[in-house]
């Protein structure tokens, strides 16, 4: 599959991208496992080779909060490495699908990027974007009412990784209502009633997991 745009696969010359392969080993993962899970002391760094992953992690009232989906090209769990403080990790990282990853023992991803800086500025310039993107989150969740918090996901992932077909762009990674609700920080039943109003307005349909816009300017209105 290729890598998706923007992720750190795609930033790398394939040089770079050759030498990488080289190190850590190739993993199969079924749809539902765990590739880390909450709590763990490992600094072991992954890259999604196929499929897509959801981070996720629990509240103390034991409530999924669904933090991220990522795909193909993606880099997972580098700040336990680049950190070295042997902390717990802060979150669950789960196949969504069946995935291919390849898994770097940490001590080889920091010599690897010590050989490579130009890799590690692309280390660097992810971490920063992923801080710019909870900040948008948390501003936009801040002001905004769940109709617009569901429309702009939406939206997002369909500009992300849709796939345009005569129907529509049909939505890729299929999470279900309570997964969308953890990711927006809402409840079930607000997120069934804005895809319920979008619906009604011809902006997308639903089946089990499965969404297709319609209208994706009139996702955006809701967001703006």
């Amino acid at each position: 599959m290729t890598p998706v745009a923007g992720s750190f696969l795609w930033l790398l010359g394939a040089e770079d991208r050759v030498a990488l392969d080289a190190i850590g080993r190739h993993r199969g993962f079924r749809r539902g496992s765990f590739l880390l899970r909450n709590g763990e002391r490992s600094d072991h760094v992954f890259v999604i080779h196929e499929g897509r992953v959801k981070i996720v992690a629990t509240t103390a009232a034991g409530q999924e909060l669904l933090l991220a989906v990522r795909g193909p090209g993606e880099l997972l769990g580098e700040l336990a490495a680049l950190t070295a403080d042997s902390a717990p990790r802060s979150a669950s990282m789960v196949a969504l699908a069946p995935v291919e990853a390849q898994v770097l023992p940490g001590a080889e991803f920091l010599a690897f990027l010590e050989r490579r800086p130009k890799v590690l500025m692309f280390v660097v310039r992810q971490l920063m974007e992923r801080l710019r993107d909870a900040d948008r989150r948390r501003i936009e969740f801040g002001s905004q009412p769940t109709m617009g918090r569901v429309a702009g996901y939406l939206a997002e992932m369909a500009e992300r990784d849709g796939r345009p077909g005569p129907e529509g762009i049909a939505i890729t990674t299929s999470l279900s209502q309570e997964e969308l609700a953890g990711y927006i920080v809402a409840s079930r039943e607000s997120v069934a009633r804005a895809l319920t109003t979008l619906r009604r307005e011809g902006l997308i349909t639903t089946g089990r997991r499965r969404i297709v816009v319609h209208d994706l300017p009139g996702l955006l209105a809701y967001r703006a």
